[in-house]
């Protein structure tokens, strides 16, 4: 499977490609894309609560997935640049797989110890510049009716460095563009579906003594946002 190019871990390590210049150009870039398309009701998209997003120094922030269009989304609705960790299936899609490489996001391999290792590691790294991580706990898109535990990279993470969570809840992405399944045949693309991103009050990963506690609260803050814009 293909994954990132890496840079060479052996020497110095660099500042993270996602906080450089050429990923500065090429966010204001596609976000000023993706915000036309909003404005212009292509999709019709709800941000709330963004402001809970503080404007400088590190943060995690993790949200749930329904849909192939969720980073899309929730990338577009921050206001700051920000490095994703996402399936490494993407690092060698046409088109795609040059955009992730210039924005910095890192490439997991699903159901690989080591891939994982280095993503957290990764992580860690961006955080300690002062970078936004976004991650799906999940570690997959969740079709309907069905539940995925949560993996512990995030609280891992939040614990090693103490740095926030801010919990999302994303919610019509799967009207959009539903996951292909049996029960979703049909229509693949439905742009009249409304699109809800809402931030929660950030996580303090101090208020809690393991990963698994602090995974609990994460899924139901979550659950909590989800429930209550439906």
């Amino acid at each position: 499977m293909a994954q990132a190019d890496d840079s060479d871990r052996s020497g110095p390590r660099r500042r993270p490609v996602g906080l450089g210049k050429r990923a500065w150009i090429t966010t204001h870039l596609v976000r000023r894309l993706l915000r036309f398309l909003a404005w212009s009701r292509f999709v019709r998209v709800t941000v709330v609560n963004r402001e809970v997003v503080p404007a400088k120094g590190p943060v995690l922030i993790a949200s749930n997935h329904i849909s192939m269009l969720d980073a899309i989304f929730l990338w577009g609705a921050l206001r700051r640049r920000a490095m994703a960790v996402a399936m490494a299936e993407l690092w060698s899609w046409p088109l795609v797989g040059s955009l992730v490489r210039r924005l910095g996001h890192i490439p997991v391999v699903r159901r690989n110890a080591e891939s994982g290792r280095r993503a957290i590691d990764d992580g860690t790294w961006i955080l300690r510049h002062g970078g936004v991580l976004l991650i799906y706990p999940e570690g997959r898109c969740v079709p309907p009716g069905q539940s995925e535990p949560y993996k512990p990279g995030v609280a891992e993470l939040a614990l090693a460095t103490g740095v926030p969570i801010i919990p999302v809840a994303t919610i019509g992405t799967d009207g959009v563009l539903p996951l292909r399944t049996p029960a979703r045949e049909g229509r693949r693309f439905d742009r009249s579906h409304p699109v809800t991103i809402r931030f929660g009050e950030p996580i303090d990963p101090g208020e809690f003594d393991s990963a698994d506690e602090l995974l609990d609260h994460l899924r139901t803050r979550i659950e909590m946002m989800r429930t209550d814009s439906e």
